[in-house]
């Protein structure tokens, strides 16, 4: 019962700090004994569903003289640990209360018929077969600790390979009764509503809630579902048909090679995808087939670093956005509160919860991987992207680049803010730049030249981006 009653604690609001690190705090200082990844995953799940818990719990009538059990109602039983307790005995798959044989337990089992007949009562009332499908109400949208793992605007991208925009915007059924919308703000907890966004071509933003891959023009792919972060490298690549060949270094699972394939309007054998793993090539594959790029796109399986440069030569233009610490993912989002604090740079208040030999690592990963990259002999251009929001992973490495003497040996230079979305206003931390040595001007420029965005504050994930161009 251990785990239930340390997640108990972390049911109520708090304001001291987001979901995820309150309870990574309390593991480092032993506060709490178990796994905190898996106090996290049973909290925020049990949040999701929280409503329906109390539902199902108030309907059975279990604490009313204790339901169909015949002894009492135990006395360290409380309403919230009641609903974490019916969370994984009716919600997981395994439909079971992770314990050992307990009081609490023993009572929650004697009434587990008529907890499973309330379960199902609100299944049929919400003509759902699974709890995935069960629609989440405007308290749980609202509930900070659930928005946690939430993005407050679904992106979609519409794919003009197959179809023209106007066509979806103004026939299909879904599109058409939309309100337009002139910010994102508008698109928050508030359904029925479209935003066309002003950076990125051809993308849009409705409300997550909407039922968007219910519709046909998703399930052909004529819209694809991409973050407005995750569509800045190919915009900042900027492509063309007629002169560009094209690397795609770590290609899965595919939205920026579609993206790619769009901006040269889907030219035959136009760009080179890279990926490691076979099986999220395949996956790779799959998403390229349905964009209808599979002309356009030639699937390589294997290390983009193992490549032999010579064999190609006709390659102009790079996108490379290697492994990251993914900390712009909300799921893996630093804290929430010191981001919406705007405090971001205060990078040290930071250190205790990273885990600095992995960035460390990943650093000297994602450097290595660009310069290779840099190196091919007729690239003209290279878009670095992460999403990560440490400078570990972001500025340090683009600053390595722009002093490892091979790089500086071929004339690369980091595109100034004029070529890298120049009217998006998170730029990259010049700070970075001061603590290598740069002059105040020199930093608030190459700073200009990134591009940065932040979980959620965004509207979407935390992401970097930085281009580099041969003179």
């Amino acid at each position: 019962m251990l785990i239930y009653f340390e997640a108990e604690r972390f049911m109520k609001p708090s304001l001291e700090g987001s979901l995820i690190s309150r309870i990574f705090e309390d593991a480092g200082s032993k506060k709490i004994r178990s796994n905190p990844k898996q106090v996290y995953a049973l909290v925020i799940s049990t949040l999701k569903y929280t409503d329906y818990l109390k539902e199902i719990i108030k309907k059975s009538g279990i604490l009313k003289q204790g339901g169909n059990s015949k002894s009492k109602i135990p006395k360290k039983l409380t309403k919230d640990l009641l609903i974490l307790l019916v969370h994984d005995l009716l919600f997981t798959k395994q439909g079971r209360i992770q314990s050992a044989k307990h009081p609490i337990k023993d009572f929650v089992l004697a009434n587990k018929t008529r907890l499973n007949s309330e379960f199902i009562k609100l299944k049929l009332k919400y003509k759902v077969k699974s709890i995935t499908e069960f629609p989440v109400n405007q308290d749980q949208e609202n509930n900070s600790d659930y928005n946690e793992d939430s993005t407050p605007v679904r992106w979609f991208r519409i794919n003009t390979i197959k179809v023209k925009a106007e066509s979806v915007l103004k026939k299909d059924p879904f599109f058409k009764n939309l309100k337009q919308v002139h910010t994102i703000e508008d698109l928050f907890n508030c359904l029925g509503n479209i935003y066309h966004d002003e950076y990125i071509p051809n993308l849009f933003g409705i409300n997550p809630r909407e039922k968007i891959t219910n519709t046909n023009v998703y399930k052909s792919g004529k819209i694809i579902l991409q973050d407005r972060s995750s569509c800045f490298p190919a915009y900042i690549l900027n492509p063309k048909a007629d002169e560009d060949v094209i690397i795609d270094a770590c290609a899965a699972p595919g939205n920026k090679t579609s993206h790619l394939a769009m901006l040269i309007d889907n030219k035959t054998n136009g760009i080179i995808a890279f990926e490691k793993n076979e099986k999220r090539g395949e996956i790779l594959k799959k998403m390229i087939n349905k964009a209808g790029a599979k002309d356009c796109v030639n699937v390589k399986i294997g290390d983009f670093t193992r490549c032999k440069k010579n064999d190609y030569q006709n390659v102009t233009k790079m996108i490379i956005d290697p492994s990251c610490s993914g900390s712009g993912i909300f799921r893996r989002a630093v804290d929430d509160m010191i981001l919406q604090k705007n405090n971001i740079e205060e990078e040290l208040s930071l250190k205790k919860k990273i885990d600095i030999g992995r960035i460390e690592k990943l650093s000297s990963f994602q450097f290595s991987i660009v310069k290779f990259g840099l190196l091919f002999p007729n690239v003209k251009k290279v878009v670095y992207s992460t999403c990560s929001i440490h400078p570990e992973e972001n500025e340090q490495v683009v600053i390595d680049l722009l002093n490892d003497f091979e790089i500086k040996s071929k004339n690369w230079r980091l595109c100034s803010k004029d070529e890298v979305i120049p009217q998006w206003k998170r730029r990259g931390w010049k700070k970075e730049f001061i603590k290598k040595g740069y002059s105040i001007q020199d930093s608030e420029d190459l700073a200009a030249g990134c591009v940065r965005s932040l979980p959620k504050l965004d509207g979407g994930i935390g992401f970097f981006a930085a281009s580099f161009i041969r003179e």
